[in-house]
């Protein structure tokens, strides 16, 4: 189990309450597409990824950042238990749709980038040793169904 500090959790809850996740998440996937263009191999049925125009403009693009945002909000809201949380997302990306977990830390270092990005010097190192911290939690809950 992994221990948080009540700084941690104000800092994550409080980041939280002003993300706009469809905002949010379609930033950090059309990032993760473009500067990891190799992660679009696992986006073959979400049409036209061709340019940086194109995944911009792609609606599937779009409402999946708003999907992995809400999914990155039911770890916010449970981060005592986000193993159990996800392990059935765990075993989808695992199973059934093959996904290197690799590419969850790049997912997750292209959030950083753009919570960064957007909130500016609000985004202190604090808050962001938090969010990192966050984000490795969720990372190996994810790759669990993987060992």
């Amino acid at each position: 189990m992994v221990h948080w500090t009540a700084e941690e959790r104000r800092a994550i809850a409080s980041t939280w309450d002003k993300i706009d996740v469809e905002t949010i998440g379609h930033q950090t996937i059309v990032r993760l597409l473009i500067v990891y263009p190799w992660t679009q191999r696992y986006f073959s049925s979400f049409g036209n990824l061709s340019s940086c125009a194109a995944i911009m403009g792609n609606p599937k693009v779009k409402s999946h950042g708003k999907t992995v945002l809400t999914a990155l909000g039911a770890a916010v809201n449970n981060l005592d238990n986000i193993k159990e949380t996800y392990s059935k997302l765990s075993e989808l990306h695992s199973e059934k749709l093959h996904v290197d977990p690799e590419n969850f830390k790049l997912l997750a270092e292209t959030l950083i980038v753009v919570l960064a990005g957007h909130f500016g010097a609000e985004f202190t190192a604090e808050i962001q040793a938090a969010w990192q911290k966050l984000l490795a939690v969720a990372i190996s809950a994810l790759s669990r169904q993987y060992y």
